[in-house]
């Protein structure tokens, strides 16, 4: 199919029909031979752009794609195809409420209002530490002392200042910096509508709002929570560290994935938690103490923000609920959603059944879960369902080599079947420590010793060691049975470790598609210190292990039922070059569904591949992620999943420089893309004088015959403003025809 000779249109959404692709003039450059989309109510379409690498679906001669792509300019800008355009709706320091628009927004949510008006919800995950820095004082209007810091630090990088004096100078300086780094996480509510000339703008009604990294300790706007983790929040001693607030809880932050409910909330994920307080927690729940993990602060790196406030640790990487429409709403945390490092929200919402809700873990070796309701569904857009959020079980993911599978409960009698670490890549298995043997002692008053945290696990044989000393989940936890079960969904990622599930390749999202199945990007299929993927479930389109370009599953609930504990699971889409068997993208991120059931995506390759020159590709085999370089800035996928051109994928847009684009979403007519732009210039901040490099590339045709391209490359990123030596900010942009 030669998409430069042909007017090949693909649809972004239909609300009846099916998406097919006519055959007819195969590849007749004759244009009247046009393939063409049958639907009720096609809404407009689109002609592939042209990325940094050849795909099958261009259907170019080998000798042609050396001559085409031997040259590639990359735009500092969101490229889109012909007859598009975008609409900045919101940038990174705009007024939001009493507070401002946040940093690196990633998922956003539309719930509608009215007729062409609603809310947006957008989450801001984090801060890049480079530009902001850089940038900080131009755009909020303020200085920050990083500086004094610095000089306070005396050399060092890392202090933790819990431990200082509230009176101490340096304790002062570095609140400072990190109340101003949590306010620009969390999330973010804003109004908006469609004028009548099709452009969107802000309305700014009073539900316009901020919930930050420091939600409650500066305003009393605490974030609630429900589920048995309450029980362990509310400990007043235990074997770690407690904040005495109870069940109040100071902020969310680290907020990336995202779903919206059929009854209009919000869920919104909070993932790299780790980054700002401290992971581990010990067998009864309780959090480390914030001193393991500093503050830390040098020309590249700001993190361990939750040190300085004392925040506990287990009360993060949860599941927030929001009602946009309420002014007054918060946030809540639902804890038997589980804690872990949610890059993921899928929820499924039928009538008599129950309520099915969907999330991945995002780390090397993080699993899926599912949680099944207690109670069933009576109507889906009744916002009483927000209470099903409240009572049922969280499941974790056993994926079979034969494609089946099934879902094991995180509780207490369930049985610790750990998988071998030579079942993984990269033979790493984290297991939880469980409690200590009690120390036989003179002195009764004291305590016995707590370990906490995790075990690395390298032998095969020490699994049989560990299930021969924990036969139950139950055992390596402690407490009355609701603090027990708090503490297991507190630490769920390591018992679902213990349990058995299936350790998977970074997932980033999970979304249910109108027919109920559910789709799930898998960015990474390489092991870190984390763990790694199963070897027998994750491999490259050759049986590559490991491999790095990522998969796009899906799995179907057996008898469709969303209370199923099996299901059956099949890769839908294999990231890489075309010349190996992948689709021509890398790192698979956000998934979106649209009212047909095909599959948009947006990928997220690392900053620190992007663009790389490469002009040896023999001299780089065995080097981790060697041939990532090749493709170019993040980008907008389209992969329709039935017709003729099923399982195959087209470049809609890329983004600006160093950035990820993500959280896509549609409003209900599917006229408009909402997307976020995340962290331009990541990596070199503001681009200066327009600076640009010529990088070597040496590239593969679709058949595998390598070329050298040349490829200009800007070095950081003026976006969304364009004009040269202008600070980048992360923004949301509206996408119309």
């Amino acid at each position: 199919m030669n998409i430069k000779r042909r007017n090949f249109l693909l649809f972004m959404a239909g609300s009846a029909g099916a998406l097919t692709l006519s055959s007819s003039g195969g590849c007749n450059s004759n244009s009247a031979n046009q393939s063409i989309i049958s639907s009720g109510k096609s809404l407009f379409a689109f002609e592939p752009i042209k990325g940094t690498i050849p795909l099958n679906t261009m259907g170019l001669s080998p000798e042609d794609q050396k001559q085409q792509y031997s040259e590639y300019e990359i735009v500092d800008d969101l490229v889109l195809p012909k007859g598009y355009k975008y609409q900045v709706i919101a940038a990174w320091g705009d007024p939001v409420g009493d507070s401002r628009f946040g940093y690196n927004n990633d998922y956003l949510s539309f719930v509608p209002s009215d007729e062409n008006q609603g809310y947006l919800s957008v989450n801001f995950e984090y801060i890049s530490a480079i530009p902001w820095m850089q940038t900080y004082e131009k755009v909020i209007g303020t200085p920050l002392p990083f500086d004094e810091v610095k000089a306070l630090l005396k050399g060092k990088n890392a202090v933790n200042a819990f431990a200082l004096p509230n009176d101490n100078p340096l304790k002062n300086t570095i609140s400072q910096i990190c109340q101003a780094a949590f306010i620009d996480q969390g999330l973010g509510v804003i109004s908006v509508r469609r004028t009548s000339s099709g452009k969107w703008e802000r309305t700014n009604s009073p539900a316009d709002r901020r919930i930050t990294g420091i939600s409650g300790l500066l305003d009393g706007r605490y974030l609630q929570a429900t589920g048995p983790a309450v029980a362990v929040f509310r400990k007043k001693t235990g074997q770690g560290y407690i904040d005495k607030l109870n069940d109040r809880i100071i902020g969310t932050f680290g907020n990336c994935a995202g779903g919206t409910t059929p009854w209009g909330t919000v869920l919104s994920a909070e993932e790299n938690f780790q980054a700002q307080v401290v992971e581990p927690v010990y067998a009864d729940g309780t959090s480390f103490d914030p001193s393991k993990l500093p503050f830390v602060l040098d020309k590249k790196a700001l993190f361990g923000q939750g040190n300085v406030f004392g925040l506990a640790g287990n009360k993060y990487g949860w599941i927030v609920e929001v009602d946009p429409a309420n002014s007054q709403d918060y946030g809540t945390k639902h804890t038997w959603l589980g804690r872990y490092r949610h890059e993921a929200v899928g929820i499924r919402v039928e009538s008599g059944k129950p309520l099915a809700f969907y999330s991945g873990c995002d780390r090397r070796g993080g699993h899926i879960y599912k949680f099944i309701s207690s109670d069933r569904v009576k109507n889906p857009q009744n916002k009483a369902n927000s209470q099903l959020l409240q009572k049922g079980m969280l499941y974790a993911a056993k994926f079979n080599p034969d494609g089946t599978g099934s879902w094991i409960p995180l509780k207490a009698d369930t049985a610790v079947n750990p998988d071998l670490p030579s079942q993984v890549i990269g033979n790493l298995m984290r297991l939880p420590k469980g409690p200590p043997a009690p120390q036989l002692s003179l002195f009764p008053d004291v305590p016995d010793p707590v370990e906490g945290g995790n075990l690395e696990v390298t032998q095969d044989k020490e699994i049989a060691q560990y299930k021969n000393k924990y036969k139950q989940l139950g055992d390596l936890y402690i407490g009355n049975s609701e603090e027990k079960q708090g503490a297991i969904l507190i630490d769920a990622h390591y018992a679902a470790n213990a349990a058995g599930a299936t350790c998977t390749a970074r997932p980033e999202d999970t979304e249910v598609a109108p027919n109920g199945d559910l789709y799930i990007s898998f960015t990474s299929g390489f092991p870190s210190k984390d763990g790694g993927p199963d070897i027998a479930i994750f491999k490259g389109p050759r049986g590559e292990v490991p491999y790095e370009y990522g998969w796009i599953m899906q799995l179907t609930e057996d008898n469709n039922d969303p209370g199923a504990l099996t299901f059956k699971w099949q890769m839908l889409a294999t990231g890489g070059e075309p010349a190996v068997g992948g689709l021509g993208f890398a790192n698979p991120d956000n998934l979106l569904i649209n009212s047909q059931g095909h599959v948009w995506m947006v990928t997220d390759i690392s900053t620190s591949k992007m663009n790389k020159s490469l002009t040896n590709r023999t001299a780089s085999q065995g080097k981790s992620t060697p041939f990532s370089h090749v493709f170019g800035n993040n980008a907008i996928w389209f992969i329709p999943t039935s017709g003729d051109s099923a399982s195959q994928a087209f470049l809609f847009a890329t983004g600006p420089m160093e950035c990820e684009i993500t959280g896509p979403c549609f409003t209900p007519d599917e006229q408009t893309m909402f997307v976020a732009i995340q962290h331009p210039g990541e990596a070199n901040g503001i681009r200066r004088n327009n600076k640009s490099e010529i990088r070597e590339i040496m590239i593969n045709t679709t058949t595998g015959e390598e070329f050298l391209q040349k490829r200009q490359v800007p070095i950081g990123s003026n976006w969304p403003s364009k004009n040269p030596d202008t600070s980048p900010k992360p923004a949301i942009v509206a996408i119309t025809f």
